[in-house]
């Protein structure tokens, strides 16, 4: 076992010795500020340069505190590393350097290539400690890296957590910061990394001071749908968050970052700086990946420190040929879809310049990237819990459709993520939830019911009042997966179809991953496409895949082709012939 050395950043505590704390706050608009010590004294803080206040002050780990503002407001450090209860109760001194002792210190985590991602909600499996339960069944299925949605501490205790205010300090309604570090530790002696969401795009609603005393965090001149943009202009705004990433892959050895929503973010070097000091801070020879969210498509961003991207595109153009919706942004693909869908196997993005429905271009080339630039999924948080009633695609697609699908989801060049109980065909929703009270509450839930306004079934006030209402609790426990079904009828062969395929992944397309690219794809008919990838020895993968309702013409595979996986058996055993609802995968050997 070995102790972890505390990262030190610019913002937040920092311990000098077991009995003395140096605490600071960047307040450039206070007057003055007081440290406040619960159950003991009021400490006025000394002012320095830049709108600095700091105080060396005669308490250790454990000790609870607040600033007061101007002698009027109590505010908690907005770096605060442990909250005691919420975002409204002081913030706790931690001794993160000696606050765990790391079985597998020596974890120097895993390559990109290797990565199968499964996304969860800490808060919907109980905790860290009884998420920690699940995670030996998740690596033995083939999953090799989690990924928890954001975990910053919210108002009250159900959220997604995109309403985080305090980004340093881990939810505590979850459990503590050593058990968060007793969940990534189990994870990585069961060779599992683990990722965090994290949000550098805004602040939730309730509980953000900074705009009281550090009004140039926020800059009025730039919107972002949840209200004014953060200034990244400022030395101190890009430190305080790139502290923040440096914390959690530092102290809590997470594997890496997926950022959300980085489109928000207007300021392009502030993310490229905070690739390059990661880069610049982890050890020689461990791997960390930063993964980005980002609806403009900018591909050149993945050549400059950052790993890969969720790819929307691919996501959309696939729900759309499952279930033939279009409303919203589905009708960008909706049109021409299987145009889109060749052009998304064959290079990543589909918006790649291209206008969009509004007549907006978006995206950059992407077809020189590696297939494995890209996190394709099925479903996500986003994808399915923002749906009205949160309905799983098990419930919304063809169940033949869905596992050609599923096959290219697992078997494709691309990085792949699955959404928690999707390996089941979990049924339960996911839904949005908070726990907000009062005005907020009426406004979260009349705006979420208001989003769908311009969707037909939900065009008169009637339906839309039967969307749930996030801050009930009823909404909450409905999107709980059920754990336990995992072997019932109706669930088992999903779960054995997902462990067959991520079998195969590993065994035949993940050794061959590091030097891939893209090859070919071409139309064959109506939803169905034929794609090829060069892969890193030489072989290619070839996807035969028909999503339509009707046979589709293709050549015969070449001789040398092995067949890695039919979706489904057809019963016209024809070779120039692809059966509806269909995908195969070949091998062909290198010649």
């Amino acid at each position: 076992m070995q102790k972890q050395r505390a990262y030190i950043g610019h913002h937040g505590p920092e311990l000098l010795d077991s009995g003395t704390t140096r605490f600071r706050l960047w307040a450039p608009d206070a007057r003055n500020v007081s440290l406040i010590v619960v159950g003991a004294q009021t400490l006025p803080m000394i002012a320095a340069e830049d709108g600095w206040y700091s105080i060396d002050a005669p308490y250790g780990a454990g000790t609870l505190y607040r600033f007061l503002i101007d002698d009027e407001l109590h505010v908690p450090d907005p770096a605060s590393r442990a909250q005691a209860g919420d975002i409204h109760t002081p913030s706790l001194v931690v001794d993160t350097g000696n606050d765990y002792l790391w079985r597998n210190g020596q974890w120097q985590g895993r390559p990109w290539h290797e990565t199968v991602l499964y996304e969860m909600h800490v808060g919907l499996y109980g905790g860290y400690r009884a998420m920690e339960l699940h995670l030996a069944e998740l690596a033995n299925l083939g999953v090799t890296a989690i990924e928890l949605m954001p975990i910053a501490e919210f108002p009250g205790d159900r959220n997604w957590g995109y309403d985080g205010v305090l980004p340093y300090a881990p939810e505590a309604a979850y459990g503590s910061p050593e058990e968060l570090k007793h969940l990534i530790d189990t994870a990585h002696g069961l060779g599992l990394m683990v990722f965090l969401d994290v949000v550098y795009n805004h602040f939730g609603p309730d509980g953000n001071y900074l705009g009281r005393y550090a009004k140039h965090f926020f800059r009025h001149d730039q919107q972002t749908p949840w209200g004014d943009a953060i200034d990244f202009r400022r030395r101190e705004v890009r430190d305080f968050f790139i502290d923040n990433a440096l914390m959690w892959l530092m102290d809590y050895r997470f594997d890496g970052l997926r950022f959300d929503a980085v489109h928000a973010i207007t300021d392009r070097s502030f993310l490229t700086e905070l690739a390059s000091r990661v880069h610049a801070s982890v050890e020689p020879g461990r791997h960390v990946h930063l993964v980005l969210e980002n609806e403009d498509n900018r591909s050149s961003l993945l050549s400059q420190g950052f790993t890969a991207q969720w790819n929307d595109d691919g996501h959309n153009v696939l729900h759309t040929l499952l279930t033939d919706e279009s409303q919203g942004y589905y009708a960008d693909y909706h049109q021409d879809a299987t145009t889109k869908l060749a052009r998304f196997l064959g290079e990543g993005f589909i918006y790649q310049g291209q206008n969009n429905r509004r007549g907006e271009g978006r995206g950059e080339p992407s077809g020189h990237l590696s297939p494995t630039s890209f996190v394709l999924f099925l479903q996500n948080h986003d994808q399915t819990g923002n749906r009205a009633f949160g309905e799983r695609l098990v419930s919304l697609a063809d169940p033949d459709a869905l596992r050609a699908a599923t096959a290219v989801l697992l078997l494709s060049p691309m990085v792949p993520l699955l959404f928690m109980g999707e390996e089941w065909g979990a049924r339960q929703p996911f839904l949005f939830f908070t726990s907000h009270h009062g005005e907020l509450a009426d406004a979260v839930r009349e705006g979420r019911r208001n989003e769908f306004a311009e969707f037909a079934e939900f065009a008169d006030e009637a339906t839309r009042e039967r969307i749930p209402d996030p801050n009930a609790v009823s909404t909450f426990e409905d999107s709980r997966p059920d754990f336990t079904a995992r072997n019932e009828p109706g669930h088992a062969d999903w779960y054995a179809l997902y462990r067959q395929l991520l079998r195969i992944r590993h065994a035949e397309i993940v050794p061959r991953l590091p030097g891939a690219r893209f090859l070919d794809s071409r139309v064959l008919g109506e939803a169905a496409v034929m794609t090829r990838w060069q892969l890193g020895d030489g072989c290619r993968l070839r996807l035969e895949l028909n999503l339509s309702d009707a046979d589709v013409p293709l050549h015969a595979a070449p001789e040398a082709a092995t067949l890695l996986f039919a979706s489904r058996q057809s019963t016209d055993q024809a070779q120039d012939l692809l059966a509806p609802r269909m995908a195969k995968l070949y091998l062909e050997k290198a010649i």
